[in-house]
């Protein structure tokens, strides 16, 4: 079970890949207010195995709504609870750190339960369940450049902004060879987010360090794990991670603090990596959010909006080289 800070986005994290087999947490106490919309879904799949909320609304006032959150959670068998204390429960795992956690019937006996989840093992390497089977293309009129997308849970509300900066994108399997990527011939290459643990995925880690120095690479969260490693860098679970939305970071170039929403369950040390510098910083516990190695052509950002940024130091805008008119 984890915890989200974010007041809305509730549909969002429905049907985001990173939290595939987890139970999800709203600190804000009201939840489904304005329904569900079939135009916002990144996927019609539910990712995540439960929700619990402190007051479900079923009945939205939102012209866009198509369906309720409890029908969404119907439809798709996840189970739900409401009428907790969630706040209560975001500062024990704030305390305690993400944990085991199971939703039952309350006659189920208090025994049979500690043993289920003392049993239950957490898969650590879900990529293949939610990555693409097969490529797939995402156009856009009047293209700069291709980029290749490998999918290791990308959302299609990224691939879609990615598009809105003129790209062409192909997104391709996580078990794609390198092969492969060559023929589809990228003007650069994108490691997209996703649910697994990265010291769990050698070879993926092994076909982003056979990507480096080809292409120009941007890794996004789990992507970004998966770039760090490849400079031997520390990855390592995080307590509770990072989930929600007006989370602070500085930025190292400017000095500035800049308000972003972040996605991640992993802390990325830089101490052993010294071909790359970080630019953003999380600003209460000091995490590394973004880094850059400008010689290698490569950045890596947990920070889940990745046009959030200023202009100059816009994480995608740094990423490609527009063509000049």
């Amino acid at each position: 079970i984890f915890f989200s800070t974010a007041m809305v986005g509730y549909q969002d994290l429905l049907c985001d890949p990173l939290y595939y087999g987890k139970i999800a947490c709203m600190s804000y106490p009201l939840i489904g207010n304005y329904g569900l919309a079939d135009d916002d879904y990144d996927f019609k799949r539910v990712f995540i195995n439960g929700y619990v909320v402190k007051e479900n609304n079923d009945l939205p006032s939102n012209f866009r709504a198509t369906r309720t959150l409890s029908d969404c959670m119907e439809e798709n068998k996840v189970v739900g609870i409401e009428g907790l204390d969630t706040r209560e429960i975001v500062k024990i795992i704030r305390d305690e750190g993400i944990m085991k956690a199971m939703i039952c019937d309350e006659n189920k006996p208090l025994e049979e339960c500690l043993r289920e989840l003392k049993e239950y093992e957490v898969n650590e390497n879900p990529v293949e369940e939610v990555s693409c089977k097969k490529m797939w293309y995402s156009r856009t009129a009047n293209p700069l450049y291709t980029v290749v997308v490998i999918d290791l849970g990308v959302k299609t509300s990224v691939v879609k902004k990615i598009n809105e900066y003129g790209l062409n994108v192909v997104v391709v399997p996580y078990n794609t060879k390198l092969e492969d990527i060559k023929k589809l011939k990228p003007n650069g290459v994108i490691i997209s987010n996703g649910p697994s643990n990265p010291n769990k995925m050698n070879d993926t880690v092994e076909l982003v360090k056979s990507l480096k120095g080809k292409y120009p690479l941007l890794g996004l969260g789990l992507g970004a794990d998966l770039l760090a490693l490849t400079y031997d860098a520390k990855v390592t679970k995080m307590k509770h991670g990072h989930q929600g939305a007006n989370l602070s970071v500085r930025n190292v170039n400017t000095n500035k603090i800049e308000i972003t929403s972040q996605t991640h369950f992993y802390s990325i040390d830089v101490t052993n990596a010294t071909k790359i510098k970080v630019t953003h910083e999380n600003v209460i516990d000091k995490d590394v959010e973004a880094f850059i190695d400008e010689k290698g052509k490569v950045i890596g950002t947990n920070l889940l909006l990745i046009d959030t940024l200023n202009e100059e130091e816009n994480i995608l805008n740094r990423f490609i080289k527009k063509k000049k008119k």
